[in-house]
């Protein structure tokens, strides 16, 4: 077998994150909207706004005019590029991570902030919410810690009384030193610590066991939405769930792939996930 190639779960990360670069590579050459990429080996597709700044290429128009109009959700757009100054061109920026074609946080966005999306009975009836519910970005929990501080530590979003972690092209949930992670205060009452997955001295898709525990702490529900294209996170997150105490709270928490969240959509948010993403409804 050649070194060069990726194996075992490595392989669906590498597998989508160049479908999503050929997907975006076409889509904005197509739609003559302006982007650059970043340097290495894999030319990822990092979209810029519009000169008018009322367009960008990252997401329909819609969303963005919607994101635009609540103060809130235009802070999102501020989130800084990690690797921005390293790997994109300098001249063309500041970049911000939202610009990337890969950002899980831009998809969500993109569905999530679209009009009348929280208020369509499919979607609300898919996740378990009342309709009308207005997303809240980069939600902020207080997760009780043994030394009766509280943690606060960003999630991807508040709908309703669920939380919401999303992914497309990571890696995993993140790895945590087992000294950070059992100093949560429920973690032996929510969790069997015996059976979480570990690797030596860390804890595996540490960002689940957090907003486990995040959820139960606020009495709220909690939702992984990840792509069908991903079948390692979908293992790491069933690795999680099963060592969940409580029949209750386990059955508060659910994953949710895109493609299964797609036919709930408006049709013109569908046929843009398709295009930009891939992401078509599961056969």
């Amino acid at each position: 077998m050649r070194k060069d190639l990726p194996t075992g779960r490595s392989c669906y990360v590498s597998a989508l994150r160049q479908e999503l670069i050929a997907r975006n590579s076409s889509y904005a050459s197509l739609n003559l909207l302006p982007h650059a990429t970043s340097y290495g080996e894999l030319p990822v597709v990092v979209y810029q706004p519009s000169e008018c700044g009322q367009h960008h290429g990252n997401f329909i128009a819609a969303s963005y005019r919607a994101i635009l109009r609540r103060p809130e959700w235009r802070k999102r757009l501020q989130k800084v590029h990690s690797q921005g100054r390293r790997s994109l061109p300098a001249k063309d920026g500041p970049w911000r991570e939202l610009d990337s074609s890969l950002s899980s946080d831009a998809l969500l966005m993109n569905i999530f902030c679209y009009p009348g999306v929280t208020r369509r009975t499919e979607v609300c009836s898919i996740l378990g919410l009342e309709p009308g519910s207005v997303p809240e970005f980069g939600f902020m929990p207080r997760v009780p810690l043994l030394s009766e501080a509280a943690e606060r530590t960003e999630i991807d979003m508040k709908l309703g009384n669920m939380l919401f972690e999303a992914k497309l092209t990571e890696g995993d949930f993140q790895i945590q030193r087992s000294e950070l992670v059992e100093q949560y205060r429920d973690l032996r009452e929510v969790f069997e610590p015996r059976q979480l997955p570990r690797t030596k001295r860390k804890y595996v898709s540490y960002q689940l066991i957090r907003n486990v525990l995040a959820a139960h702490a606020l009495d709220l529900d909690f939702c992984t939405l990840l792509d069908a294209r991903r079948p390692d996170l979908l293992e790491h997150w069933y690795s999680i769930a099963r060592c969940i105490r409580s029949a209750t709270l386990r059955a508060r928490c659910k994953v949710l792939t895109w493609q299964e969240l797609s036919p709930c959509l408006p049709r013109a948010l569908r046929e843009f996930l398709s295009a930009k993403y891939g992401i078509v409804p599961v056969s």
